[in-house]
């Protein structure tokens, strides 16, 4: 295991972060069993010319059901393959930050902070259910299905001996944008048991590749089995640096804690990029820390989204993935081996923004779509976020 991911691990406990994700799909069982998702991560990658997304999913899952499927919608038909095992641990060490060189500070002691049914009457009529495509990626069964009403897709997955948990207005949502499911059927059996003899493990890995004109990751699905809130880690490839649109945004974490960490720096070693960014910094603090004590009244529980990593990556950077470059970070050697893995998903010129994002189930009623990061105003923001600030959890 690396031993700097199980570091910041103990720093995101510490910042009161659970391991309830859940995005862009959800579990259904047979009924009267039970499963949940502890938790899932995704890589989201986006061709804005190609009008090409794609998405790798590894979702967490624990329950009783002797067998359960997941449910994913897209915006057009996806192709699927198998990704990488370790896909989402070598993402965790490729981006490690890195710790920040001790003459940029002044010499001073740090001490890190953590920032605050289906109707009756539909039964005669012909289900509009359409299997376009069936078959195996990695260990699991997938089918590919289009519905035209939501209580055809209810029938559906009930005849397929599953009892859907939602309601037909969140399936209705896609259907309504004619938008395609994937439908993956999961063996528990395969995996081991916990010590209260539920099944525990890890779905494979799958990488969802169809065409999109937007940069979305659905989310309205999930807020059926999100009791309160859920936490959703992302990694986002695209020719720009993304963040979440209005409340969601990074900023609002992201700016104070710049800003505080510069604080610190040596004033001849700031660089121009950071001292344009102290500026907006400056002109925006009053602003964002009044809306973030507004919202935390408003909405207790409520938190910003906390950037992780950043960065456009170079020749350099991917030389790293086969040893051609020398890994200058602190990990398993062995981890570092397997870097290669990740050779064919990131790219050269991309940025790559690593971000988590805590979501109340209010926050969850429409699909999120990420834009254009902005410092402020039309002013794009390019700064990159690779090494620890004096007063940044990594």
């Amino acid at each position: 295991m690396v031993r700097r991911v199980i570091a910041a691990g103990a720093i995101v406990v510490a910042l009161g972060v659970g391991w309830r994700a859940q995005a862009a799909c959800c579990y259904f069982s047979a009924l009267g069993s039970d499963v949940t998702q502890p938790a899932q991560k995704a890589w989201i990658s986006w061709d804005p010319q190609e009008e090409i997304e794609s998405w790798v999913v590894q979702p967490k899952f624990a329950g009783n059901a002797a067998d359960f499927g997941m449910v994913i919608p897209t915006p057009s038909r996806p192709r699927l393959n198998e990704a990488p095992r370790d896909f989402f641990t070598e993402l965790a060490v490729y981006t490690i930050l890195k710790p920040m060189p001790l003459n940029k500070y002044k010499q001073v002691r740090f001490r890190m902070m953590a920032p605050a049914s289906a109707a009756n009457g539909d039964a005669a009529r012909k289900s509009t259910v359409r299997v376009l495509e069936a078959g195996v990626v990695g260990s699991l069964d997938y089918k590919i299905v289009t519905a035209e009403r939501a209580a055809d897709l209810y029938a559906w997955l009930k005849e397929n001996r599953y009892s859907y948990s939602g309601d037909e207005a969140t399936l209705q949502h896609y259907i309504t944008k004619k938008w395609f499911f994937t439908v993956m059927r999961i063996d528990p059996k395969q995996m081991k048991r916990g010590g209260d003899g539920k099944y525990l493990g890890e779905v494979t890995p799958t990488r969802f590749t169809f065409s999109s004109r937007t940069l979305v990751y659905p989310l309205r699905i999930t807020q059926i089995s999100v009791p309160d809130q859920t936490e959703a880690l992302f990694y986002v490839q695209a020719p720009f640096k993304v963040d979440l649109p209005g409340p969601f945004s990074y900023q609002y974490s992201w700016i104070p804690m710049f800003r505080q960490a510069l604080s610190f720096a040596v004033p001849e070693k700031i660089t121009p990029a950071e001292k344009k960014w102290m500026q907006v910094a400056d002109t925006r603090l009053p602003e964002l820390t009044s809306y973030m004590q507004s919202r935390s009244e408003q909405a207790p529980g409520w938190q910003p989204s906390r950037l992780e990593w950043a960065r456009k990556l170079t020749a350099q950077d991917l030389g790293v993935l086969d040893g051609t470059v020398k890994y200058d970070r602190d990990a398993d050697p062995n981890a570092i081996k397997k870097l290669v893995q990740l050779r064919g998903f990131l790219r050269q010129g991309q940025w790559v923004t690593k971000f988590r994002r805590t979501f109340r189930r209010s926050e969850m009623s429409t699909d999120l779509e990420f834009v254009r990061a902005r410092v402020a105003g039309d002013l794009p923001d390019e700064m990159e976020y690779i090494y620890i600030l004096p007063t940044s959890p990594p």
